[in-house]
């Protein structure tokens, strides 16, 4: 069995998950405390970060555009990155945007700060720091919201990896309820739609020890 090493709130991790999940690759999730720095990961990923893909025939890839890449080639019955040259151009934009961008502005300032830099003893949260991942989530909204008045999915007709990369950093803020939903009207409709999807079944379900999400969080329809 293929195993994915990963953390339950990593955005990245979620993406990978997503993937797997919709192109029906079945694997096993393996808990990755990457803080520990054990020797048999650092062997698998140098760089101990997750996720980390590890194949039946002992393939490790990791990071975790390097794998939805690896994915989408050695699996490609269910692209998503996008047939032509020009989808798979957008996905890319849209991927690097949400994995940088958002994912510097907005995740690291809000998952990091609040609610796992106290607990793994990195000192207390950075209130500036937060302040400013509320704000530049306001601002984000208002991008995934626009994208979804003019498109069916984010990057374009189809679903995609952009929905997937968005839908992840979303989906771990929203279980630690710091997504104010009431911001774009598109964005949280859109939201619906992906988190509707059988491949995200296993996110809704899977529980932090000590976290418990808000209400909505399972609601199909919020």
């Amino acid at each position: 069995m293929r195993i994915l090493y990963h953390l339950p709130l990593s955005p990245y991790s979620r993406k990978v998950r997503l993937a797997l999940a919709e192109k029906r690759i079945p694997f096993e999730l393996r808990v990755e405390r990457v803080w520990e720095r054990r020797e048999e990961f650092l062997e698998l990923n140098p760089a101990c970060t997750v996720p980390v893909l590890v194949e039946e025939n002992g393939l490790v890839v990791a990071d975790s555009y390097a794998i939805c890449e690896y994915l989408d080639e050695a699996y490609p019955d269910v692209s998503l990155f996008g047939r032509t040259l020009s989808e798979r151009a957008e996905v890319r934009r849209l991927l690097s945007w949400f994995d940088n961008i958002f994912g510097t502005q907005v995740s690291r300032n809000l998952l990091w700060e609040r609610h796992m830099k106290r607990q793994l003893g990195q000192g207390n949260p950075d209130g500036a720091a937060i302040r400013a991942g509320y704000q530049n989530l306001k601002a984000h909204m208002e991008v995934i919201g626009w994208l979804a008045e003019r498109r069916s999915w984010l990057a374009g007709n189809q679903l995609s990896l952009a929905d997937f990369a968005a839908a992840a950093h979303l989906s771990a803020l929203d279980y630690v309820n710091d997504v104010d939903w009431t911001l774009n009207t598109a964005a949280r409709d859109w939201y619906s739609r992906v988190k509707s999807r059988p491949s995200f079944r296993t996110l809704l379900t899977d529980r932090v020890s000590g976290m418990e999400p808000p209400a909505h969080y399972m609601d199909l329809d919020f």
